[in-house]
């Protein structure tokens, strides 16, 4: 593969906090389903899938013709909260798909662009509403990158970043934290039965479902139930942060149906558009919905474009659980190889749901060496976890069998070289 090698416009005008490019050095120009092309006509067979926000692919055609026809006739693009043709049918949509085939009775809410944004709409919500500051987040958490959000995020490189102290936070260890040798929650509600902990009441605890960015750790449906149970108990407000597992990733279209439970407040975004468009959701029980008009708001909550795509995509892809069904026999081909590769090298694991799945190395250093030696072979891939020791894989849910197979073989053979 080609890479780049002499000073570039990116590196000399473009800010170093760039990333991605950093680990796949090279100029892209093309996508098309689970593939993506460089401008030398390289091509990569994607298991990231814009960090989750592609789970039907990259320019999936179903999607791009819904787009096409409606720019072409002139369809509002930018329309702040205004009453739309394209929301309407979104949330109509959104309805009769999602909502009412699972017996969820929420408001919507657009609350900007990004997986930030919802996180944000999220926790001053449910302070508004309970009158209280505190919020519960869980060791190994990852959900954004300002100021609200990294206060609940558990990663020390990103929550620095923010320069200032992040308050009105307290970290509770997540599912199987101290590898089962405590009780779950004993740790949690010590502190809100003791009036010596330091711990005021809170308003809201924020949890995913799977730690994707914290290192694929994957939260048991008791555990889920358990957290419901408690927070109900308590009076405090369960908001479960579903913007990259959520639209499917794990197998259901929400992560949580798995456990049975039903949060009081819920953030979308990445693939709720369908097409990679900035969009995001924060659902929330109807009483929970005590906004005052124009109390949250921002200029691209209402992206048109991103109404037209996720409509196509909800009626294209869940009119029927055959999405979920392929997810979920996916999910289990890729646990089989990656568990076939911890019995053959010491150091090495597995964890994961539906289509996030972890390749986990003792040694970290392993995993990027693994990621790397992909990319040389036509493979993008992803690190995560807090030392960066897991492969995580995003494919699209949309890839094929054989694609998938043929990542599968990338990986087993970079990690036999590694690990030999």
């Amino acid at each position: 593969m080609n890479a780049i090698s002499e000073p570039t416009i990116f590196e000399s005008l473009e800010s170093e906090v760039r990333s991605y490019c950093r680990d796949w050095p090279t100029v892209f120009s093309t996508a098309q389903g689970s593939w993506i092309r460089d401008e030398n006509g390289n091509e990569y067979l994607d298991f990231f899938a814009g960090a989750g926000a592609l789970n039907y692919g990259h320019n999936n055609p179903v999607l791009k013709q819904a787009l096409v026809d409606y720019i072409v006739s002139d369809g509002i693009t930018h329309g702040l909260d205004m009453s739309t043709v394209a929301k309407r049918e979104f949330l109509e949509t959104f309805k009769q798909r999602i909502l009412d085939p699972r017996g969820l009775d929420y408001k919507v809410q657009f609350p900007g662009p990004t997986g930030s944004n919802t996180v944000e709409a999220a926790l001053k919500l449910a302070r508004k509403v309970t009158g209280r500051e505190s919020i519960i987040n869980f060791t190994n958490a990852f959900h954004g990158m300002t100021l609200g959000a990294l206060s609940v995020t558990g990663n020390s490189m990103k929550r620095a970043g923010a320069g200032i102290p992040l308050v009105h936070a307290t970290p509770m260890p997540f599912d199987n934290y101290f590898d089962g040798t405590m009780e779950d929650f004993h740790w949690f509600e010590r502190l809100l039965d003791d009036s010596g902990s330091g711990l005021n009441h809170p308003a809201a605890v924020i949890v995913e479902t799977v730690q994707g960015e914290g290192g694929v750790n994957v939260a048991r449906a008791e555990w889920l139930r358990a957290l419901a149970e408690l927070c109900s108990r308590r009076d405090i407000l369960l908001i479960v942060d579903d913007v990259q597992m959520g639209c499917g990733r794990t197998g259901p279209f929400f992560s949580f149906e798995i456990a049975g439970i039903t949060p009081d407040i819920v953030t979308l975004s990445k693939s709720i558009s369908g097409y990679g468009m900035p969009m995001a959701l924060t659902l929330m029980k109807p009483e929970l919905d005590i906004w005052g008009p124009g109390e949250h708001n921002g200029t691209f909550r209402g992206f048109n474009p991103g109404f037209v795509t996720s409509k196509a995509a909800l009626d294209h892809y869940w009119s029927d659980d055959a999405l979920h069904l392929s997810t979920m026999a996916k999910g289990e081909k890729i646990h089989e190889s990656f568990a076939g590769l911890a019995a053959a090298f010491d150091g090495v694991s597995t964890r994961g749901r539906g289509l996030v799945q972890g390749l986990v190395f003792e040694n970290a250093d392993l995993a990027g060496k693994v990621c790397q030696h992909s990319f040389e072979a036509g493979l993008l891939t992803e690190t995560s976890g807090p030392s960066d020791e897991v492969v995580k894989l995003l494919p699209p849910l949309t890839i094929t069998d054989d694609e998938l197979d043929h990542g599968l073989r990338i990986i087993a053979d970079a990690t036999a070289k590694v690990c030999s």
